[in-house]
């Protein structure tokens, strides 16, 4: 069979011009032209998100690979391989059949092998005397040496691509981590500024974070982390200089305000305190430590309830939103930075909150606190214990959110309000 002529496919499989142009290029290729076989499959498991490959796809193409006998694909061999399915699912790990079939048409459809059927439509070769394949029927490898320094190429921009969000990724989280500090030790110590609006734009960037997976969309947050950063750096530098030209004009004044008094974190030392008890009376307090990464629940935990669910047993989060209302989760958000500052919990205390539950069940878990903030001493302490809990898993916020609306009188018969 010569090489340039071109073959169209068995049975009702389509013909498309795209196959017309892949079976002309393995026609040019360069006399003597080699590559590793191997080589090539590691540039497209590197660039499989660029071309459209499933794992299951590559799984099959590199059993596909294992039927041919030789290291390196060379211009001037036979590069067909005519496997039957059954012995390319055991090849690829036992892959099912209708799924087998699916991923060799994602191989062929995105020109990585190609196809050459037979009359019907089986997978076979035939020898000549010398036994010396002469006609070979199956799937063409030929694709991937015609593309090797195509698919090298692809290889090398995801690698970068891959760098530069791990790049991104890292600024956003020294972004973050830096604005929570600043606007915290500005609460704390009585700074004057509108820090809770750069306290409630940072919530709402992390709720938007999770759903962000492009660079562009990374680039474009950590551009708003880093105007937030200045905003905070500029108040505070601000500060700085009106107090250094308070103190030139009044050298007798005197420096009264103690810089670790307790403002807006004064609730939280409760949990050092014999008053304690009274945050979560049922259940010993647990040891103050922060939670770690490897302690944060996976995402069904951190799962929401349903809004309205949360506006019907905690309708008093509402006054606090965006014009009186709370309509999104944005604007529950919004309306928990609020709750958490006229309640006194510092904002180091809801940041952590928000990294372990995920930011709308730290507000959901706000909302609650807030129909209960009589019966609460320490609203600091007792968020960061519920943290802590759930951190450990042993903490969700659905249970909180029926008591409060049998307290309400939405469902059945109240019963206590807060988990013990």
């Amino acid at each position: 069979m010569e090489r340039h002529y071109v073959t169209t496919p068995f049975g009702r499989r389509p013909m498309t011009l795209a196959m017309v142009t892949g079976q002309l290029a393995e026609a040019e290729i360069p006399t003597g032209k080699r590559v590793d076989k191997w080589k090539v499959f590691r540039d497209l498991c590197d660039a499989r998100e660029k071309l459209g490959l499933r794992d299951r796809a590559l799984a099959v193409l590199n059993a596909l690979l294992s039927f041919f006998p030789e290291t390196e694909l060379e211009e001037g061999d036979n590069l067909i391989v005519f496997p039957s399915n059954a012995q390319l699912s055991i090849r690829a790990n036992g892959i099912a059949g209708t799924t087998l079939r699916e991923n060799l048409g994602i191989l062929v459809d995105g020109g990585i092998v190609s196809r050459r059927d037979s009359p019907n439509g089986k997978r076979y070769a035939r020898k000549d005397g010398q036994g010396e394949i002469r006609d070979a029927y199956g799937f063409s490898l030929a694709p991937l040496l015609v593309r090797a320094e195509e698919f090298a190429l692809l290889a090398q921009e995801a690698a970068a691509e891959r760098r530069h969000l791990q790049m991104l990724r890292e600024r956003i989280t020294i972004l973050r981590r830096d604005v929570r500090k600043l606007v915290a030790a500005a609460i704390e110590e009585g700074a004057k500024g509108d820090w809770l609006a750069i306290e409630a734009e940072l919530v709402t960037e992390l709720f938007d974070l999770k759903r962000k997976k492009t660079i562009e969309d990374l680039q474009k947050v950590a551009e708003r982390l880093a105007d937030l950063h200045a905003r905070a750096l500029n108040m505070l530098e601000l500060r700085a200089k009106n107090k250094k030209s308070a103190a030139n004009a009044s050298e007798i004044r005197d420096h009264i305000q103690n810089s670790t008094t307790e403002s807006s974190n004064d609730s939280e030392p409760a949990l050092n305190t014999g008053r304690a008890s009274a945050i979560c009376p049922t259940e010993p307090l647990l040891e103050t430590k922060s939670a770690t990464a490897a302690e944060i629940p996976t995402a069904d935990a951190r799962k929401p309830l349903p809004l309205s669910a949360v506006t019907r047993a905690c309708p008093d989060i509402r006054a606090y939103g965006p014009g009186g209302a709370v309509e999104n989760w944005r604007e529950l958000m919004a309306a928990a930075v609020v709750v958490r500052s006229m309640l006194g919990v510092s904002p180091s205390a809801y940041e952590e909150a928000c990294a372990v539950m995920g930011p709308e069940n730290a507000a959901i878990t706000l909302a609650c606190m807030l129909e209960r903030a009589g019966h609460i001493q320490s609203p600091g302490g007792y968020l960061r214990d519920l943290t802590r809990r759930a951190a450990r898993g042993q903490f969700s916020v659905g249970p909180m959110v029926m008591a409060a609306a049998r307290a309400r009188g939405v469902i059945g018969a109240a019963k206590s309000p807060l988990p013990s």
